[in-house]
């Protein structure tokens, strides 16, 4: 089965959660967080919870664990605590908690990154995979970089990486 099949039988609506990184956000300020919850929505995804949490790894851990744990969410989109300040350690984080990461989105993250911005994309940590049963993507905290990494790696597909994430082996007979 090619893609265009996996694609065909992929879910069009996927259960999502949001979670900003910061010290300094605030519900009235989280335009990133909010650009990921428009993104979401207008693309047809449920943003089943979101929430701010301080740039503290066990904070961090805590609001993926909870966001993973809740019933219908399949993807944990994060904003923030991607670069290398002595602060940024989201990517630290959200590295240790994968069960199966997913190279290609840092990667193809930085490229697109990269013909935007130049060199500075060297910057950003962007890392995604599977951790307890659910996408994990942690983007940039900048507004730019969220928009970018929605529009060309997130939303164009998210129900595909679903629907591959929940494939069952096949059984031989």
């Amino acid at each position: 089965m090619g893609i265009e099949e996996h694609r065909a039988q992929s879910p069009t609506s996927v259960g999502c959660a949001v979670i900003t990184v910061s010290d300094t956000r605030t519900e009235a300020t989280d335009t990133s967080g909010q650009l990921i919850r428009d993104g979401l929505e207008g693309a047809g995804h449920m943003v089943l919870s979101s929430c701010i949490v301080p740039d503290e790894p066990p904070e961090i851990r805590r609001a993926i664990e909870e966001a993973t744990g809740t019933e219908g969410v399949k993807a944990v989109l994060l904003t923030g605590g991607t670069g290398i300040t002595p602060r940024d350690r989201t990517a630290e984080v959200v590295s240790e908690m994968l069960d199966k990461p997913m190279d290609g989105f840092g990667e193809l993250f930085r490229i697109f990154s990269y013909d935007e911005i130049g060199a500075a994309a060297m910057l950003s940590r962007a890392v995604g995979g599977v951790a307890g049963g659910a996408l994990v993507f942690a983007m940039p905290g900048s507004r730019a970089a969220v928009r970018l990494a929605m529009e060309k790696l997130i939303l164009p597909d998210l129900g595909h990486l679903v629907f591959e994430m929940e494939k069952r082996p096949e059984k031989k007979e």
